[in-house]
């Protein structure tokens, strides 16, 4: 299942733009990032550059479905490392990608992301492998011819890529937390405290502590009836004290 790919596409096309024919550039013209060349091999075998700048979102889709997220096996991938490979790889190729990512796992890097791959990636920490993939693919950025040209644009878009990418790896935590089962029967919730109320619970809501009745007047509550010693205790402790001082209370001499 996609889980991640329309999230992970929305966030490339962030990076790659609009309409794009700059000589100094390896690609060539592109349009959302997509070349001429893959929109020849996907959508349409003669187009022209023209054509690739009315192309169309499920176009785009398409050449980014077949030709990247595909091809680095997205879908199957961790979240969060999905994006992060898919989005190197529509920046330098989904071969170069895959064996950056085996790298970083220890995998043998024949480009091919297959089950070893697959496990490796499953076995380590989402975000252990992002930050080690994002740091070896702006190594190799900096390596190129082309980096005094695009360098300040390719820093920007790996950092932005590593902080999406992690955040993307902590999501289904974070959701599992927020989203924990009600329960269906079988263990009672606990009971509210006295006095607690459940907020936006609306009047009526078997949520909603009910307010306790005044206790019934032929039935007095241990409560009441533990006041009423505690009041005679104290009224016998006062008259005790009080003999006890008689002498000082009646002639107020030789009392400290």
């Amino acid at each position: 299942m996609d889980r991640n790919f329309a999230r992970a596409l929305a966030l490339v096309l962030k990076s790659e733009g609009r309409w794009s024919d700059n000589p100094a550039d390896p690609g060539g013209a592109t349009m959302e990032g997509v070349t001429l060349a893959n929109f020849r091999r996907y959508v349409k075998a003669d187009a022209t550059k023209a054509d690739l700048r009315k192309i169309s979102d499920a176009q785009i889709a398409t050449v980014y479905r077949r030709f990247y997220w595909d091809a680095v096996a997205g879908a199957e991938l961790p979240d969060g490392i999905d994006y992060a490979v898919f989005d190197f790889a529509v920046n330098s190729g989904p071969g170069r990608a895959a064996k950056y990512l085996q790298a970083v796992l220890g995998v043998a890097q024949d480009g091919r992301i297959g089950p070893a791959t697959l496990a490796a990636a499953r076995a380590k920490p989402a975000g252990v492998v992002v930050d080690a993939l994002c740091d070896a693919r702006l190594a190799f950025l900096q390596r190129l011819s082309t980096w005094p040209s695009f360098g300040r644009g390719w820093s920007v878009r790996v950092a932005s890529v590593r902080q999406q990418a992690l955040l993307m790896s902590m999501a289904p935590a974070a959701e599992a937390t927020s989203q924990a089962p009600a329960s269906t029967g079988g263990t009672p919730a606990p009971a509210a405290s006295a006095g607690a109320t459940t907020a936006g619970a609306p009047a009526g809501d078997p949520a909603t502590p009910a307010a306790k009745s005044p206790p019934s007047s032929e039935s007095p509550t241990p409560g009441k009836t533990a006041g009423v010693l505690a009041l005679i205790a104290l009224a016998l402790g006062a008259a005790a004290a009080w003999a006890a001082h008689l002498p000082c209370n009646v002639l107020g001499v030789f009392c400290q």
